[in-house]
């Protein structure tokens, strides 16, 4: 069986009906380039309005294949050090919530979001995770993982958190309309 359309054309048929939402992701500069796609693939998925960079941003033919051709309808927003990425959110009064293994973080289940303001979903550096400066001004969740392992890849950290986001925006939607 043969696909009649093109990804593009598929993408730009779903575009009208698409939603955005005030949520976005801030990847610290990841040592792999695919994550940064993968990133890019799952917000343009869940309706995300954009991706923060701190740090490398990789050309756009070598981040086109792991954002599933998705580059094109996702912003990106560079930044060059962590401490101008937290001026821009305070300056635009984002809400910064960053996914890290740290000590009274507050596990993604248990956690409120203040959808009154934009949110800013961080994940972090493959190796070093979140910077500290990140980290001393966001509220900090981790992922509830019951198995043996405890660290997830920083793409899945992502899609993870950007569902949870989207479920509970959605949620709140439907409660305040009824």
């Amino acid at each position: 069986m043969s696909r009649k359309r093109t990804r593009r054309e598929r993408y730009q048929a779903k575009l009208p009906e698409a939603k955005k939402y005030p949520i976005s992701l801030c990847a610290v500069n990841f040592r792999a380039d695919e994550n940064l796609g993968y990133l890019i693939r799952a917000a343009a998925c869940f309706g995300a309005n954009r991706v923060y960079v701190i740090g490398h941003v990789p050309e756009r033919n070598d981040l086109k294949a792991s954002s599933g051709s998705l580059i094109d309808y996702v912003e990106i927003k560079q930044f060059s050090t962590p401490s101008a990425f937290i001026r821009h959110a305070e300056n635009e009064n984002i809400q910064v919530v960053a996914a890290e293994l740290v000590q009274g973080a507050r596990s993604l289940s248990d956690y409120t979001f203040n959808f009154d303001r934009d949110i800013c979903l961080v994940v972090g550096n493959e190796e070093i995770g979140v910077p500290i400066e990140i980290l001393s001004i966001a509220e900090t969740v981790y992922i509830p993982m019951p198995g043996v392992g405890y660290c997830l890849n920083t793409a899945q950290t992502a899609n993870i958190l950007l569902y949870e986001t989207v479920h509970r925006y959605e949620e709140r939607r439907v409660v305040n309309y009824v």
